[in-house]
């Protein structure tokens, strides 16, 4: 591999994360704000009450532990280089917390949005949808997003929160969508919800209507 080749490479990664950092603080703003990504004449469908206990936990634990490095170190520079880190650190928390607050699923006219934070959002138009049931299952993996390749067919993408899916989506045809920087072709969808219960029905009454307006 050349300099060259290295240095675009590490490049695109510095300008990913800083895109990244800056979509977390502006998450924060906006979960503070409360100016949720809901646009007029669509449902929003949370799912961010699996991790809410630990991700607040994280938050009041780092607090906590910000005040508490202040108060017991008595170096200066070193005490506002611990306080620097712990603010960022706490801000983080908060903006990777809000990112999934701000960021819910959508029902909308075009099609079903299933979200996770800013970096997932699926657009699954309702004519592509064949059926949708609720099943629980684990993931190994906790990553947001997840691939299982089926030999033969189109892929099955998992957008995960804590661990786990609970709704399952099968498509009448594949869509698209890039992971990581690979288009995959996709025939089914697995995610979760708050309330999937109330989101399969939703997904069902919308479905037929648009397949059947009289």
């Amino acid at each position: 591999m050349s300099a060259v080749t290295t240095l675009r490479k590490a490049g695109r990664l510095v300008v990913v994360a800083v895109r990244w950092e800056l979509a977390i603080y502006r998450n924060a703003f906006r979960w503070i704000t409360r100016r949720y990504d809901v646009p007029a004449g669509s449902t929003p469908y949370p799912y961010v009450g699996a991790v809410s206990v630990l991700l607040w936990a994280f938050i009041i634990g780092s607090s906590v532990e910000l005040v508490a490095f202040h108060l017991i170190i008595p170096w200066e520079q070193v005490r506002l280089a611990a306080d620097v880190l712990g603010i960022w650190g706490v801000l983080w928390m908060v903006g990777l917390s809000g990112s999934l607050h701000v960021h819910p699923h959508l029902v909308t006219a075009e099609g079903l949005r299933i979200r996770n934070g800013h970096s997932v959002d699926v657009l699954v138009p309702w004519d592509r949808i064949a059926t949708v049931r609720r099943r629980e299952r684990s993931r190994e993996k906790s990553r947001a997003l997840q691939v299982d390749e089926v030999e033969g067919g189109p892929d099955v993408l998992c957008v995960v929160v804590a661990s786990r899916t609970e709704i399952e989506l099968v498509l009448s045809r594949p869509i698209r969508y890039a992971v990581r920087g690979t288009d995959r072709e996709i025939g089914e969808i697995r995610f979760l919800a708050e309330d999937p219960r109330a989101l399969v029905a939703e997904i069902e009454r919308t479905r037929r209507a648009v397949s059947d307006p009289a």
